[in-house]
């Protein structure tokens, strides 16, 4: 009995100890008066003494980065409740991305703030929210720390780096995933798997009066009531209550080197971007861009306030947001069609009340040429017209399911990490399937985030019976990823796998003919088809640059015999529509 008394006393006085430390919870950005954001290593301990003193925080190492280190996710529940899961069912979570291009760095200083006021009990806390952030997230930019690659940003006096440890700019990797980053990243979005998500940014672009710009998921593209719904009332909602703190902001300022007034566009947030990504799970998502010329202390007050006022939002709308995201996903699995690509619908159009300072095209003492100079010394309020409703520009008809066949594991471990679901085939099987054949494509000339790009991708349609192996995949569309699964195997939505290059060894043909060896047999397979000779001579006779040229011409011959391979531009993804 004396002994588990001790024990008792041991684990109370160590348990006292733990919870009696004190910690100063003045962040960098504060010590330095608005000047100067923490470092990785201050980040990460900040929030760890906040999890060590306040038991509604939590914070959690996920995965890998290119860096070495872990990313971290902390989560603040007012009810100390940290399963996901659990959560899930009767709140609302929002996920906060930071430090994507490290030297952005005002939500990474604003989140510590919000945080730690909210465990102080310095602002309400939210009944019916979750909050959950990453405190940096392309870290080994964080830890490349200069103070001079902003060149157009006005503070803070040093920070990150917008590429990443492997050099990438990780906002235009989340569907290729080519960093270590994406891939943690995955893992945490379909751990939480959050209602809103609000990515923390600084713009790049023109002058203007705002502080805070606001980039949400185009409307279009996120579609039905919750694309409404994020049109029609979360985005007035937060401006307006922006409006009565005294933060104005306006829709994100799409130009480059060109005076707002003219006119702009809503940015089109393809899944290569972080709100285009979450859209793909019916996420509400939206970009924070703070404007680059501000001071750095009122940046991140604003980010601050914007995202608490994005918590009032959720904790207002909360039932209906889940509402909506239950219905989109329900409504998605009875679609035939879908939108792979957008364009601006030119007959519809949004009119800002537009803060800006005066601009003109001056001769440039440099070069000679026009330059645009602004003068603050002249603000305005004029309409601005904004064009913000986008048309579709490609579609496709949504097939029953894709068969992938095992071979292609580079793309089967992308699909597990989004948490596809697919069955694997147990016994060889003839299935007939829709196959595409790669008609034509442009290729991007100069390198774009490790890779070269295609685009204006075109497919011949066929019907086939193909024999799939034992080990190969089915992957049925009718699950909560359908969108996931479409922008990426339809090789022709403009972030498909295809496009990032995943098939790129189907562009290149791997067996060919010797032209003197080819010669006699090429004439075997004329006099042997009718309807290949008749074609061969329409086509020397319309097309003077084939006649002209005797390899084509063979070439083409070759392509319409049996011993051209079959691998050669057929695309190894098959639909299955009936």
């Amino acid at each position: 009995m004396k002994q588990l008394f001790i024990l008792f006393f041991v684990i109370v006085s160590c348990d006292s100890n733990k919870t009696s430390k004190t910690y100063d919870f003045t962040t960098t950005f504060e010590k330095s008066e608005g000047t100067q954001t923490a470092t990785y290593n201050e980040t990460i301990e900040f929030y760890t003494n906040l999890a060590e003193a306040y038991p509604e925080i939590s914070i959690q190492a996920v995965g890998e980065t290119d860096s070495g280190y872990p990313l971290h996710i902390v989560t603040f529940n007012p009810d100390k409740l940290f399963d996901f899961e659990t959560l899930r069912t009767n709140k609302r979570i929002l996920l906060i991305n930071n430090g994507i291009h490290p030297g952005e760095s005002d939500g990474i200083d604003a989140t510590m703030l919000l945080f730690r006021d909210l465990a102080q009990g310095k602002i309400e806390k939210p009944k019916k929210t979750v909050l959950v952030t990453i405190p940096i997230y392309n870290i080994g930019g964080s830890l490349n720390r200069n103070s001079a690659s902003r060149t157009n940003q006005n503070g803070p006096k040093a920070y990150g780096f917008r590429g990443n440890a492997r050099n990438y700019d990780l906002n235009r990797d989340f569907i290729k995933s080519d960093t270590k980053n994406a891939r943690t990243f995955a893992q945490i979005f379909h751990l939480v798997q959050p209602d809103a998500f609000i990515d923390n940014h600084v713009s790049n672009g023109a002058d203007y009066q705002y502080t805070l710009t606001h980039l949400f998921t185009q409307h279009n593209k996120l579609g039905g009531d919750l694309g409404a719904f994020i049109h029609n009332t979360m985005m007035p909602e937060l401006e307006h209550r922006l409006e009565e703190k005294s933060w104005d902001i306006t829709p994100y300022v799409n130009v480059f080197n060109q005076v707002p007034e003219a006119g702009f566009s809503q940015f089109m947030d393809y899944p290569r971007y972080s709100t285009g990504y979450t859209t793909l799970w019916n996420t509400l998502g939206m970009m924070v861009e703070t404007h680059m010329l501000k001071p750095y202390k009122p940046r991140v007050e604003g980010t601050y306030e914007l995202m608490r006022s994005m918590i009032d939002i959720i904790e207002e709308h909360g039932e209906t947001i889940s509402q909506l995201r239950r219905t989109q996903f329900e409504k998605q699995l009875t679609q035939t069609n879908y939108t792979l690509d957008w364009q601006i619908d030119t007959t519809l159009t949004s009119t800002l009340s537009f803060k800006g300072f005066e601009g003109e095209k001056i001769p440039s003492e440099i070069t000679g040429a026009q330059r645009l100079k602004y003068d603050r010394n002249q603000p305005f309020t004029k309409k601005v017209t904004y064009q913000n409703y986008f048309e579709p520009s490609l579609s496709v008809t949504i097939p029953r399911a894709y068969v992938i066949p095992q071979g292609w594991w580079t793309i089967i471990d992308l699909l597990k990490q989004n948490k596809i679901q697919m069955e694997v085939l147990k016994t060889d099987s003839t299935l007939t399937v829709e196959s595409y054949k790669i008609a034509n494509y442009k290729t991007r000339t100069q390198a774009y985030e490790g890779h070269y790009q295609h685009y204006a991708t075109q497919l011949e349609t066929s019907t086939k019976q193909i024999t799939f192996f034992k080990g190969d995949y089915i992957v049925s569309t009718q699950q909560k990823g359908l969108r996931y699964l479409l922008e990426t195997l339809e090789p022709q939505d403009p972030d498909s796998f295809f496009n990032w290059n995943f098939f790129d060894t189907i562009l290149q043909q791997k067996e060919g003919f010797s032209p003197y060896v080819w010669e006699d047999k090429a004439k075997a397979v004329l006099n042997s088809h009718p309807e290949v000779l008749k074609a061969f001579n329409y086509k020397k006779s319309s097309d003077e640059a084939f006649a002209n040229n005797w390899y084509a011409q063979l070439d083409w011959i070759y392509k319409q015999s049996e011993h051209y391979e079959n691998a050669h531009l057929q695309y190894p993804v098959y639909r299955i529509v009936n």
